[in-house]
């Protein structure tokens, strides 16, 4: 404790004024690496983790994780022979729509390897310094998650090859003229990035990921033993076929399965007796205006926007985006996806066009000319 008060002191009041001009890189960090080193010395030993904390839908094995069988069968592979050559996992991308378990591999992979996981996000790291001081602080086998990857600065990423590669960091200290080029020594780590967009990631990045991975949509069965597990964490009472309901109407997500099964457990509790059946949730979800196909009040205002303002495409992204009163980015990550995959929307270089199904769904008789375009 003495040591950490005095590490406070000393590094707030008398040396943070003064060390950015007087003292070197290297020291600097040192004494940053001593503080962090004796306020979580101090963290461990005095503060006990939260119980409620603790509870929470994700699983934490690969065994209980459930979908995305060929995934998962490979990185189980990959994770058994690294831990049978006493070697740190190779460097890992996980690819594909939010909300489907990205980051969930992630802890599965930390634990199943037996060390600690690291996370951050992308847009969080603005200075080479924020990283460096991320990778000094790993230790051997240790897995860093970056969240959003694709977002990191090219200038970040730079750092990150010899990282990634030869595990060493090199760092400028000083200058001008005095500039001169420090190479310091990481612990073998694995990298594990995540990423919505994968085709925005640079070619050298994408190259240095030995392994990578795209996560799919669910399917409704699949779903529906999520939303039955999920049930079972918080004690709610639900019935199979108020799981498949809930299921159905998931988008294909997990993440959305899991906030839909909330607010019908919020519904049953209050206008019935707390039991989700069938009836409850398709009464829930039809109060939260979720359709029996999964499109909720924006999916219709995205189709309506694109038939009835735009003739039904085609249509640019960000005209439609406003039409809508919605982001462009949201648009294009969050709800086009879905759209696309059940066949209501179609993306052309031209535009989004809406499908003959779209007509359908809104009850809409299309044109003369968009019914030759069906044909």
């Amino acid at each position: 404790m003495l040591l950490g008060e005095i590490g406070r002191k000393s590094f707030r009041c008398d040396l943070k004024p003064a060390y950015k001009s007087v003292f070197p890189l290297s020291l600097k960090w040192g004494l940053l690496i001593l503080y962090a080193m004796a306020d979580r010395m101090i963290s461990d030993v005095l503060t006990k983790p939260d119980v409620t904390l603790e509870v929470t839908l994700r699983p934490s094995l690969f065994s209980d994780f459930t979908g995305q069988a060929k995934v998962k069968e490979r990185l189980e592979i990959a994770v058994q022979a690294a831990k049978q050559r006493g070697e740190a996992l190779d460097h890992i991308l996980l690819n594909g729509p939010p909300g489907l378990g990205k980051t969930t591999l992630a802890n599965i992979i930390a634990k199943a390897m037996g060390t600690n996981l690291k996370c951050t996000s992308g847009p969080t790291i603005e200075k080479a310094g924020d990283l460096a001081g991320l990778l000094t602080n790993l230790e051997e086998g240790d897995v860093l998650f970056i969240d959003e990857i694709h977002r990191l600065q090219k200038t970040i990423e730079e750092y990150l090859y010899p990282a990634m590669e030869d595990f060493k960091l090199d760092i400028i200290i000083d200058q001008g003229p005095n500039a001169r080029s420090v190479r310091l020594n990481l612990p073998r780590f694995t990298l594990i990035g995540a990423t919505t967009r994968s085709g925005l990631l640079t070619a050298p990045l994408l190259t240095r990921f030995p392994v990578r991975e795209r996560v799919d949509y669910y399917t409704a069965e699949q779903l529906q033993k999520i939303v039955v597990r999920a049930a079972h964490i918080l004690n709610i009472e639900v019935e199979e076929r108020g799981a498949e309901e809930i299921a159905r109407r998931s988008r294909g997500t997990p993440r959305i399965a899991n906030n839909l099964l909330r607010r019908v457990r919020d519904y049953a509790q209050v206008r019935s007796d707390g039991r989700i059946t069938s009836e409850v949730a398709d009464a829930a979800l039809a109060m939260l205006e979720i359709d029996q196909n999964g499109l909720d009040e924006m999916d219709k205002r995205i189709l309506e926007a694109i038939i009835c303002k735009f003739g039904g495409g085609p249509v640019g992204l960000s005209s439609l985006a406003v039409a809508v009163g919605e982001e462009p980015d949201t648009l294009g990550e969050v709800y086009e996806p879905y759209l696309i995959m059940e066949g209501y929307i179609n993306r052309t270089p031209q535009g989004r066009i809406a499908t003959e199904l779209s007509y359908k769904k809104l009850g809409i008789a299309p044109s003369t000319a968009q019914r030759e375009f069906f044909k």
